[in-house]
């Protein structure tokens, strides 16, 4: 039973857990690779996700989950930051990371580029402005993107610009 069914269930007897616990809950997977399936949850919270963080949630979650069992076969439990790049999927993260350095990765290439590098300055509706390195802005719908992720680009001499 995998997909957006399993991923809702799931999401929905996390998130008064990780809510509980003082975490965002950031986003949650459910995919096989090889012959595993990997239920990832992943939180994070104001000044950083510890590995206490992480351990917590796994032991509050993991007896609910068995409970609920919504998801029939066998997977592997983990629980993590979303990283220092983490991927923008929901409209929240996009509004949250407004004035920050992204990488834009187009499905389809524009102009023979299918990688942008730049500071994302607005996300309406599912369109996605980012001001590029040499000045210029480029507007994408988010459905034309492989993936949007914050970028490390120029973080030494990076300021939140808007």
């Amino acid at each position: 039973m995998a997909g957006k069914n399993t991923v809702r269930r799931v999401e929905d007897i996390v998130r008064p857990i990780a809510d509980s616990l003082s975490l965002d809950l950031w986003d949650i997977t459910f995919t096989k690779e090889g012959t595993n399936w990997y239920l990832r949850i992943f939180i994070d919270k104001d000044g950083g996700v510890s590995i206490d963080d992480c351990v917590a949630l796994t032991h509050a979650v993991t007896k609910p989950l068995d409970d609920a069992d919504p998801i029939a076969q066998s997977y592997m439990l983990e629980v993590s930051s979303p990283g220092v790049e983490r991927e923008l999927k929901k409209e929240r993260h996009f509004e949250k990371y407004t004035g920050y350095p992204v990488m834009l990765r187009m499905i389809r290439p524009i102009d023979g580029v299918r990688d942008f590098h730049g500071v994302m300055t607005s996300y309406k509706n599912g369109s996605i402005t980012v001001r590029l390195k040499d000045g210029k802005e480029i507007t994408v719908d988010k459905k034309d993107t492989s993936h949007v992720k914050l970028d490390d680009f120029d973080t030494d001499n990076f300021k939140k610009e808007i």
